[in-house]
């Protein structure tokens, strides 16, 4: 028997106000499982009314009365370390949906449970350290600021990493004492529902968690229209950011945070450990299967080691081992959709007819599921499609520099600004890159290094607003000036 009929589908109605639901309308759509394109479930597909319904259930439960506004911090702080708890409990169950409704190796999506798990730990441990400020002012008064929650969020995640951004999103929210919509990505719905069903686990107060499955022109556009809700969260591409702020405009100018696409940057230069080097930007592109929004997709080496960086990186991409994610040892399962297997071939095509040299791969593996070979890029200039656009998959480009001056010109030249990178042994360089490039996040001897701790978010068409530490808290939370008149003084 196949892997996945041993996996139980427990969680496909919407999740209002602490309770499962049909959709008003009952209307479903399919999910997919990449490995093979067949469907693994029918879940239902929310609607405007439905929003309505879940916006409803937030705006009460932040009512001013209600049990979630009366929470102590400290005690949110304790539910938030329930469901951690909760996420433990049942990592294994969560990995094994999230790789079928994914494609995401298995191995990997256990580990990257454990970080998800420090997040919540780390918000929970945040609640009771919010906190206002005491300012001396001109004149006879006494001036103090209160952080206060922003009020009804809705929170709009992508596909690639479910779980992940999912409890990136969450953590600060419930931290700050807000009550949430969720809508995760139409292709990818099975894990949040579940992890909606831990929220009611942990009991949290009903109305404070809603998970809305369904489409972004459809339900997404009905949150973000929505005049109650005071603040819009959004990971995803760039267009979407762009309609974002127009619904924003639309309605209430409703706050607004946005975490969008990247190209970003990896700088090595010539006193780096080759091998070490390799590994480095192997890991930095195929990660995911470049299903990463801060991949290090444009791979800038100097001239001195241009070529050996090529053969090593050319021989590691053809070492990947790519199949079921299930499968012990499976580095790359398949691409999420028949979509985004279209839009990489066709820049890998794009790119080969723009003169760059194809090393490896750029092509699909087999007739059945989205599967896509680890593909190398060399002799690439800054024009050519592979290097201008977000693509997404697991491609990766290399392109050759001389100087520092001109890779810091030629890595700022892009629309994009989420992430950087630089390997060198020389400090300085080091320094200089990082003070120079712009970007969200910078990464020196390392790649995609995250932590509960640390702010992610992009500049530029990246986006803005952040995720993790405590700089995400500040979207989610207004400062209240109060100000006093003492008595005048004899």
């Amino acid at each position: 028997m196949a892997k996945n009929a041993l996996i139980k589908i427990n969680y496909t109605k919407l999740f209002i106000n602490n309770e499962f639901v049909d959709s008003l309308s009952k209307k479903t759509f399919p999910v997919i499982n990449p490995v093979d394109g067949q469907a693994i479930a029918n879940v239902a597909e929310a609607q405007k009314e439905d929003v309505d319904l879940a916006v409803a259930a937030a705006k009460k439960a932040f009512a001013r009365k209600s049990p979630w506004r009366n929470l102590d911090a400290s005690d949110r702080g304790k539910l938030l370390n329930k469901f951690a708890d909760l996420l433990d409990r049942d990592t294994k169950e969560l990995a094994e949906l999230e790789t079928l409704n994914s494609g995401k190796p298995l191995a990997a999506v256990i580990g990257e449970l454990e970080v998800y798990t420090k997040i919540l730990r780390y918000y929970g441990g945040y609640c009771d350290k919010i906190h206002g400020n005491t300012i001396p002012i001109d004149g006879n008064g006494f001036c103090l600021t209160r952080k206060e929650p922003v009020g009804v969020v809705a929170q709009i995640i992508p596909w690639n990493y479910p779980i992940g951004m999912a409890i990136w999103k969450l953590g600060p929210a419930l931290c700050s004492g807000c009550t949430l919509i969720l809508k995760p990505a139409e292709q990818t719905p099975l894990t949040a529902l579940a992890l909606a069903a831990l929220t009611k686990e942990a009991e949290f107060p009903d109305g404070v968690v809603n998970v809305l499955p369904g489409y972004g022109p459809i339900t997404g556009e009905a949150l973000c229209l929505h005049n109650d809700v005071r603040k819009v969260a959004f990971t995803g591409s760039t267009d979407i950011g762009h309609k974002i702020l127009e619904y924003s405009a639309k309605s209430n100018l409703k706050r607004v945070s946005l975490e969008l696409g990247g190209k970003s940057p990896l700088v090595i230069f010539d006193d780096a450990d080759i091998d070490e080097a390799v590994e480095i930007a192997h890991n930095a592109i195929f990660e995911n299967h470049g299903q990463n929004c801060c991949a290090g997709s444009r791979t800038f080496v100097q001239a001195a080691i241009y070529d050996e960086f090529v053969k090593k990186a050319v021989e590691k991409a053809k070492a990947r081992k790519v199949g079921d994610p299930f499968e012990a040892g499976v580095l790359q399962g398949p691409q999420i959709d028949q979509p985004s297997v279209d839009k990489i071939l066709r820049i890998v095509e794009d790119s080969k007819q723009q003169g760059a040299r194809l090393e490896t791969g750029g092509a699909r593996i087999g007739d059945k599921g989205f599967f896509v070979q680890p593909t190398v890029f060399s002799g690439v200039s800054d024009k050519m499609s592979c290097a201008v656009n977000e693509i997404f998959g697991p491609v990766q480009t290399i392109l050759k520099f001389d100087t520092i001056e001109e890779v810091i010109e030629r890595a700022n030249n892009t629309a994009y600004g989420l992430a950087g990178g630089v390997i060198t042994k020389n400090i300085n360089n080091a320094l200089v890159f990082a003070n120079a490039v712009e970007a969200g996040s910078v990464w020196i001897n390392c790649y995609d290094y995250i932590t509960a701790q640390t702010p992610f978010g992009g500049v530029k068409k990246s986006g803005f607003g952040k995720d993790l530490g405590a700089d995400s808290l500040d979207d989610y939370l207004e400062t209240k000036t109060i100000n006093i008149m003492l008595p005048v003084k004899n």
